[in-house]
């Protein structure tokens, strides 16, 4: 079953740190591009950082550059998202999905269907 699954969540204060992980299973993880997504309360989902299968370069969105750094261990079938430096507005359900980097943006690649994602919580 071709799936990936998320995890790593909680809740911090503000300036706090967690690490998001993204396990694949039944597929090859460097065939794909990889994205993690996240959506606020009330809001739509967002990118928030990608990373290509092939070569490895990142992409972020604007608000967590320098915070966020996302990457990948082939060996375990696993792709994580290091959250540094977190505020408020960092809270919201985080998924990870196959990812297409567009017009600047990290979008859904839509070959693989959403998981339950992870909730972060960033209040004091």
């Amino acid at each position: 079953q071709v799936q990936l699954v998320e995890s790593g969540g909680g809740s911090v204060q503000p300036g706090g740190s967690l690490r998001l992980s993204c396990v694949a299973s039944g597929f090859n993880l460097a065939d794909y591009a990889i994205g993690w997504f996240r959506r606020a309360p009330g809001k739509g989902r967002e990118g928030v950082s990608c990373i290509n299968g092939y070569d490895e370069t990142s992409y972020y969105r604007d608000s967590v550059k320098g915070r966020f750094t996302i990457s990948r261990d082939p060996s375990k079938d696993t792709v994580y998202l290091q959250m540094d430096k977190l505020e408020p507005e960092d809270t919201g359900v985080y998924f990870c999905a196959d990812a297409q980097h567009i017009f600047g943006s990290c979008v859904h690649g839509g070959r693989i269907k959403w998981g339950q994602g992870t909730q972060v919580t960033v209040s004091s």
